[in-house]
């Protein structure tokens, strides 16, 4: 009887340890999930906010320039911002960073307080156009490094910003659900794009102006 009572407190023991071990092996197999789930999730997003972000830049203008030494929004800039707040509202999931830019005239110093100032100048105006503040970052300018004319002269080209896809809003409920490719092949509705006076042709001549 003694004996029999010991083996069966064996067996009850083992079972017990079975169950522990199992219960560990779900947790960990359940949080490997997890970091895997969210792996993948991280890769995605960062896979459809470069696909957004090249449709942008094809389907939009995404460049502006400026008069030397100035960071005012031409009628021609003005122009284009509009298209890009069309664009933007279209996408209400998305946010955008604009990058100042200027060219090689004047010190460094000066210029990246400068290449700052129209950056902000560009979110400001798309923000008088409709757009919330909270999509939209000024990031730090570029200044006079990164040329798009390499040259010492003065350049309108290189005096610009460039508006780009940053990424999704976290919280936005079209995206709780991981849906972001319903967001990058959503149609954009040109026939909804504000009139211009300008042409495109028009547009290019007045910014290389």
């Amino acid at each position: 009887m003694i004996r029999t009572a010991a083996i069966l407190g064996l067996l009850l023991t083992a079972a017990a340890c079975e169950r522990e071990a199992g219960r560990e092996l779900n947790r960990k197999a359940t949080f490997g999930e997890a970091t895997l789930n969210n792996s993948a999730v991280m890769s995605g997003e960062r896979s459809y906010a470069i696909q957004l972000a090249n449709r942008f830049a094809k389907e939009v203008p995404n460049t502006i320039n400026f008069d030397f030494d100035s960071a005012r929004l031409d009628q021609n800039a003005r122009a284009v911002l509009d298209r890009q707040a069309h664009w933007i509202k279209q996408f209400p999931e998305v946010r955008f960073r604009v990058f100042g830019h200027t060219d090689a005239i004047g010190s460094n110093g000066y210029n990246k307080s400068l290449g700052l100032r129209r950056a902000r100048a560009a979110v400001n105006y798309l923000v008088s156009r409709g757009i919330s503040r909270n999509r939209l970052e000024a990031v730090v300018s570029f200044g006079e490094t990164q040329p798009l004319i390499p040259t010492p002269e003065r350049e309108r080209r290189n005096r610009r910003t460039v508006t780009e896809v940053s990424g999704f809003l976290k919280r936005h409920p079209s995206l709780l659900d991981g849906k972001y490719a319903q967001v990058i092949y959503r149609e954009y509705l040109k026939s909804a794009v504000p009139g211009s006076t300008l042409t495109s042709q028009q547009s290019l001549e007045r910014s290389l102006e």
